[in-house]
């Protein structure tokens, strides 16, 4: 009875402490405490003190470091050191450029919604305010972009003007140089309605504004290269480019082969030590004509001229476009969407080392300079383009299935065409949260390089998916290019968004959870460190200390997945309100991600990073985590408005879904089968428990698209609203109000019509005969007439003389694709 009692309060103490993630030195306390109890209940009997040596001699091996480390940490370094390998430099850099942010909560196990919720959501100033409302609503009312893509391919000449004179090229750069100074949600919210209109436009003022010479004189450069080349910069006097790709290097931009050469040489009739450099670069925006090239290449000081190692690393160079041996202005053509984009090359072209980013002293600090700055790019840039996208196709498809008739019923009507809307609405809100969510982190000062990738990642991804599904609903208007055309250009722009500021299957499988766990991980990286150190005494100790913290971490965590599996995670801390099961199966799941991360690291070790579908399923969890909590964010920060319900509830059990699916992956295709099966019962104790989204909730999520409200009104909130009937998405917008104020009278007509009352066939003339018949009144006749005329001009597709495409060509010279 007592050894009974015994166990079973050593057991209880053990769990409840473990799941309360309690430290080793007060679990070992309150094991001592039961020992005293029961000793002072049943006396010295010969099992009490046989338990008592035993928890004596573990509590010793466990708690005094001395027999900690001789009996099980050195031990364990050694393999430790066997499994994981070292971090190369490289590495190094691209790990402590930029830092972790929420996505670290979420890689604990235990993410704090209070912490979330606190994050200040982001917003517009005033002057912010104007400047879209004013400048950017004047260009997109400028810009014709089908002129731009099929005739001009380029920016016509007032366009370029009016982005220079309106300093679109100088959105990041402070006041005092000549810039706007805005915030990143603004520097968002320009490409997020530029891109609605003309993605070429977009594309144009994003480099500028992104990774290249701006972000990195501002970050980097010198007081003279700031005052020399920042206000020239702000007002489009000089365009810039970046040229990092190269035929030999492209997601790896670490083996990049375009070199220079530190040596003297003559500039402007004066012998100065300088860099002969040579370089062939491809894909680079607005090089064909960039006058200030950003250019990375790898340095190297054979004479030693600068004092320190013969190979010095890659740096970042500011070439002015016109120094003899530069060559540009050729062009790629990226799936005709026409942004200036083409290669860059250099034949011996010699310049001073003030031409360094920094000037010498930052000569070989390039690669850390690129990684800290490109996570800043990648979370704006492409996630607010993609936003745009399905933005524009929730907006403008949404309105057109309720306008397109088929069997004499909207074609939102039909279930197929319901569940392509729902997708488009809920991954459209989903988006919109996840750029929201990484652009405050920006705004508040954070470098968040993983919330980058997943947001990159994630909203191009979606964009992928929303324009397939738009295309689909769209049908032959979507395929048919021309002025009418809503959708096609940004399905032509996917893989552009899919490819750039580094390709997507890299991001899923090497960045996102390779790059990440290491990151975000509480342990992980102070643990590789510890192991590497070359003291002989405080690396031993550290990771004596790391490694133990590590071991509760995870035992801690395990308990935890599998009590909140058994309970569905009602003991788990979540917020108040309609949302609150969302938090704790979000809760569930991010202790599911910790414990299955590390089961995976400490299987595998370094074999990990090199298998690659187990990495990008793992890097699909922390991902999807990251957009549901985006979406619940967004949803409190917007006030909880009813309308929104179902898109947030959409996203939430969409993401749980994934991650599901994701985990299921993983654990189906772990190798250690054993290994594999343990965490199946931890993590699903009771089998899969999330399901998709179901098709009640889908309704609920495509009607939001389908009905004008202020719920559609926030969701496509940002994109360009053409005013009058010129434009295709205006003529969607008038037909979608005129079909529905039409709609009663229509169906009096079609009732008629299937009575036998009405012979004519075509939906004019059946509303005149209905009003003839006295069926419908003449306010109902004319709302008739009008929606069945809007209709009919929404549903219109171009169509061109055989002779266009000759004339075309002829009149632009060739150019136009």
């Amino acid at each position: 009875m007592h050894l009974a009692g015994l166990l079973a309060a050593i057991a209880l103490s053990a769990l409840v402490a473990t799941y309360l993630g309690l430290s080793l030195i007060v679990f070992t306390t309150i094991v001592a405490v039961i020992h005293c109890i029961l000793m002072f209940i049943v006396g010295p009997t010969t099992f009490a003190l046989v338990s008592l040596a035993v928890f004596v001699i573990l509590a010793a091996v466990l708690n005094v470091r001395l027999f900690r480390r001789f009996f099980i940490t050195d031990n364990f370094l050694k393999l430790f050191r066997k499994l994981v390998p070292p971090i190369s430099q490289t590495e190094r850099e691209a790990l402590e450029a930029g830092a972790v942010w929420w996505e670290k909560d979420l890689f604990s196990g235990r993410p704090d919604w209070a912490k979330l919720h606190a994050f200040r959501a982001p917003k517009l100033s005033d002057e912010e305010k104007a400047y879209l409302d004013g400048p950017v609503e004047k260009l997109c009312r400028m810009m014709d972009d089908w002129k731009i893509t099929d005739e001009h391919h380029d920016l016509p000449k007032e366009v370029w003007d009016f982005l220079k004179k309106e300093k679109f090229f100088g959105l990041i750069i402070p006041k005092k140089y000549g810039g706007l100074e805005f915030s990143a949600l603004a520097h968002s919210e320009v490409i997020l309605k530029l891109s609605s209109r003309s993605l070429t436009s977009a594309v144009t003022m994003m480099v500028p504004n992104s990774l290249g010479p701006a972000e990195l004189l501002l970050n980097y450069g010198t007081d003279e290269q700031k005052n020399r080349y920042l206000p020239g910069l702000a007002d489009g006097s000089e365009i810039p480019c970046f040229a990092l790709t190269e035929p030999q290097a492209g997601s790896d931009a670490s083996s990049i082969v375009s070199r220079g050469i530190v040596e003297k040489g003559v500039f402007n009739g004066k012998e100065i030590i300088g860099i002969r450099a040579n370089w062939d670069k491809r894909y680079i925006t607005l090089a064909p004509i960039a006058t200030l090239i950003g250019l990375a290449i790898k340095l190297y000081d054979p004479n030693k001229l600068l004092g320190g190692k013969k190979d010095v690393g890659i740096t970042v160079l500011l070439v002015p476009s016109n120094l003899p041996g530069v060559e540009v202005g050729a062009r790629h053509d990226p799936l005709g969407i026409p942004f200036l984009n083409g290669p860059t090359r250099g034949k011996d072209v010699f310049m001073p080392l003030d031409y360094v980013v920094g000037g010498a002293p930052y000569a070989g600090k390039g690669w850390r300079m690129l990684m800290e700055r490109l996570s800043i790019g990648r979370g704006i840039s492409l996630p607010s383009l993609g936003t745009s996208a399905a933005k524009l196709a929730a907006r403008s498809v949404g309105a057109y299935s309720r306008v397109r008739t088929q069997f004499h019923l909207p074609v939102c009507r039909f279930e197929g065409v319901e569940e392509a809307l729902a997708s488009i609405a809920g991954h459209a809100y989903a988006v919109d949260a996840t750029r929201r969510l990484t652009v405050g982190a920006i705004d508040d000062g954070a470098r968040p390089s993983l919330a980058s990738a997943m947001a990159k990642y994630n909203v191009t991804e979606r964009m992928r998916t929303v324009c397939n599904n738009a295309m689909d609903v769209q049908g032959g208007a979507a395929i048919s290019l021309g002025p009418r055309n809503i959708m096609g250009r940004a399905y032509q722009g996917i893989p552009v968004s899919i490819t750039v500021e580094g390709a997507n299957i890299l991001t899923r499988t090497l960045i996102i959870f390779g790059q990440g766990v290491i990151r975000a991980h509480p342990y992980i990286l102070k643990e590789m460190d510890a192991a590497a150190s070359k003291d002989p005494v405080r690396g031993p100790m550290e990771f004596d200390c790391l490694f133990f913290c590590h071991v509760g971490f995870t035992m801690s965590t395990a308990v935890r997945t599998f009590v909140s599996g058994l309970t569905c995670g009602a003991f788990l801390p979540s917020r108040p309100g309609s949302m609150a099961g969302y938090y704790r199966s979000l809760g569930r799941m991010s202790s599911a991600f910790a414990l299955v991360a590390d089961a995976a690291m400490m299987t595998l070790g370094g074999k990990l990073k090199r298998m690659e579908k187990l990495a990008g399923r793992l890097a699909d969890v922390i991902s999807n985590l990251y957009i549901a909590s985006a979406a619940l964010k967004k949803f409190a920060d917007d006030g909880y408005p009813e309308g929104d319900k179902p898109l947030v509830r959409w996203v939430c059990e969409d993401s749980l879904f994934r991650i599901q699916t994701a985990l299921d992956g993983f654990l189906l295709n772990l190798p250690n089968r054993l290994v594999a099966a343990s965490l199946r019962v931890a993590v699903f104790p009771y089998g899969k428990p999330f399901k998709p989204p179901d098709d009640k909730l889908g309704s609920k999520v495509a009607h939001v698209i389908t009905e004008p409200g202020a719920a559609r009104d926030r969701l496509t909130s940002g994109i360009f609203l053409p005013k009058g009937t010129e434009d295709p998405l205006g003529r969607i917008e008038d037909a979608l109000l005129k079909v529905i104020k039409a709609e009663p009278a229509a169906k009096k007509v079609q009732d008629a019509v299937r009575d036998g009352k009405i012979a004519a066939l075509d939906q004019i003339e059946q509303a005149e005969e209905a009003a003839g018949l006295g069926l419908i009144t003449d306010d109902e006749k004319k709302a008739a007439v009008d929606a069945e005329t809007a209709r009919r001009a929404v549903v219109a597709v171009d169509e061109f003389p055989a002779d266009y495409w000759t004339k075309r060509d002829a009149e632009t010279g060739g150019a136009a694709k």
